[in-house]
């Protein structure tokens, strides 16, 4: 079965078109929908099961992927797509792509409930911050109550996520307070 899988896809990988590491994987929730299989990168496998290790510049494969004729893959390009539709250019790729009646359930049947009305919390830059991320204050903030100032270039770790989209909370100088989104910068994984 791998071997047909290898040949289908010309030994690279049916999402991103990478050659390293591939491996047969299963879509979920594709009971009664036909081959459910794809043959995809340690990568693509790592950040479809976990998550939290998405990156979303890696996803920017789906612009060629979505077009596969293998049901699989497309159903797969969506889902995923569906996830990361907080992306601007995701949600582009998602207009443009058609799914027949039977496929569209197929990709539904496979996405969890996304709360339509939740707002990210988004840094300086546009980036997502999410709880436990830090962060850079970008700008000198008075501190209302106190009597000191959160200095540009001063690392808040571990924040906490209020529920406003606008506002998160941490830290500084030993005193837990309240920072406006649009004055901080999320430091990178590989920077921390």
């Amino acid at each position: 079965m791998t071997r047909e899988l290898l040949k289908r896809c010309d030994s690279k990988c049916e999402l991103c078109g990478s050659g390293s590491e591939l491996a047969s994987y299963e879509l979920p929730d594709s009971k009664g929908y036909g081959d459910a299989r794809i043959m995809i990168c340690d990568t693509c496998t790592g950040q479809i099961q976990d998550r939290s290790t998405i990156d979303m510049n890696h996803w920017r494969c789906l612009n060629d992927s979505m077009w596969s004729q293998v049901p699989a893959v497309q159903v797969m390009a969506y889902r995923m797509l569906k996830q990361i539709s907080a992306e601007a250019w995701a949600r582009d790729l998602l207009d443009m792509l058609y799914l027949d009646d039977d496929m569209q359930a197929w990709g539904d049947a496979g996405i969890e409930e996304v709360d339509e009305d939740f707002v990210p919390h988004r840094d300086s830059n546009g980036a997502i911050i999410e709880a436990g991320d830090n962060v850079v204050i970008i700008k000198d903030l008075n501190v209302k109550g106190t009597t000191f100032t959160a200095k540009r270039g001063t690392t808040v770790r571990g924040i906490s996520l209020t529920n406003n989209p606008e506002h998160i909370e941490g830290r500084v100088n030993g005193t837990r307070i309240v920072i406006l989104t649009c004055f901080v910068k999320k430091v990178p994984a590989s920077e921390e």
